[in-house]
């Protein structure tokens, strides 16, 4: 199970908002682009103001509003005929940019480990590569969990939101970001798995 299972319900009440975009000409290609510029922006203000309860905040809230802001550029393009080429390269690189740019700042707070928030990225970026892979070898593109994309956004949303309430990060946090480690990685097994997994049904299918 992973939060993207819940993607269907979150679009459903995008939509008008979709349509909204569509009418007034926004591409998803845009849309995209705008997350990622945002993101970048969150991240450095976060990197800057690490201490700050009110940076921290913003953390969980854009979080939330890319999370959104994603599954619309998604509806635009297979909804209102805006897929491209340059879309998917677009869509993919910038969602690991975009986590990196979020993520990454927490390694400035005091109290939670540079090493372990940069492995934690890492590891995100080959869940992700995992998942692309998937369709070089002739599966699909893979979003198995789990701790896929959404998963690690409510993590890390979790966090900035405790963060911004004041708790102070001890070896729990150290401890949990450790759990996430592993499971990221399991994760990044687990689509490997998956894809391959699929690649037999097929080859099974065809000479039956």
């Amino acid at each position: 199970m992973t939060i993207y299972d819940l993607k269907p319900a979150f679009q459903n009440l995008l939509r008008p908002i979709c349509k909204a975009f569509a009418r007034m000409g926004i591409t998803a290609n845009q849309v995209t682009l705008a997350a990622l510029l945002i993101s970048i922006a969150v991240g450095a203000t976060f990197a800057v103001y690490p201490t700050a309860r009110w940076a921290a905040l913003l953390i969980p809230i854009w979080l939330f509003l890319r999370m959104a802001l994603n599954a619309i550029d998604g509806m635009l393009a297979r909804e209102h005929h805006m897929q491209s080429s340059l879309g998917g390269i677009l869509n993919e690189l910038s969602d690991v940019a975009s986590d990196a740019a979020l993520y990454l700042p927490f390694a400035f707070v005091p109290g939670i480990s540079p090493e372990v928030i940069v492995l934690v990225v890492v590891l995100s970026v080959f869940a992700e590569m995992a998942g692309v892979v998937a369709v070089q070898i002739g599966a699909s593109r893979r979003y198995d969990g789990p701790m896929g994309k959404s998963d690690r956004a409510f993590v890390f949303g979790l966090l900035g939101l405790l963060l911004a309430s004041g708790v102070d990060p001890g070896r729990w946090v150290n401890a949990a970001l450790i759990i996430v480690a592993l499971i990221t990685f399991w994760t990044v097994v687990n689509r490997c798995r998956k894809a391959l997994a699929e690649l037999d049904a097929t080859d099974s299918q065809t000479t039956a």
